[in-house]
């Protein structure tokens, strides 16, 4: 399993990706293996509210409905809508094309409390 260096890492599973004031936010493929093959994909709007460790979505599997949780608090200003059609993308290329979502954040100090690739490699492998 590879962990992109870029990336950031929060303990639900979810990694955050910097693009200026903008952050992507996607499902590591550590998620997708445990979840299997994922058949539908539920996110937010663009310009709804998303809280720190509240659950923003949710995806369902052939073995269970999993939520996604929120690793930052802010407004919602992009959502991966080729995940309503095809949601298998998100086994295929967890780290690319499914990326679920693309925030403001409302705080940018809670970045300074996710894990680095090692760290979450780190927490995985517990």
């Amino acid at each position: 399993m590879s962990l992109p260096e870029d990336l950031l890492y929060y303990k639900e599973h979810v990694w955050v990706r910097r693009e200026g004031s903008d952050l992507r936010i996607g499902i590591t493929e550590f998620a997708q293996e445990e979840l299997g093959e994922v058949v539908f994909v539920e996110l937010p709007a663009e310009g709804d509210s998303i809280e720190r460790d509240e659950p923003f979505g949710s995806l369902e599997s052939v073995k269970t409905v999993s939520e996604l949780y929120a690793p930052l608090t802010g407004t919602v200003v992009e959502v991966n809508e080729m995940l309503e059609t095809k949601p298998e993308q998100v086994n295929e290329s967890p780290y690319e094309r499914a990326w679920m979502i693309v925030i403001e954040a409302d705080d940018e100090s809670q970045l300074e409390t996710l894990y680095s690739a090692d760290e979450y490699e780190s927490y995985i492998s517990e």
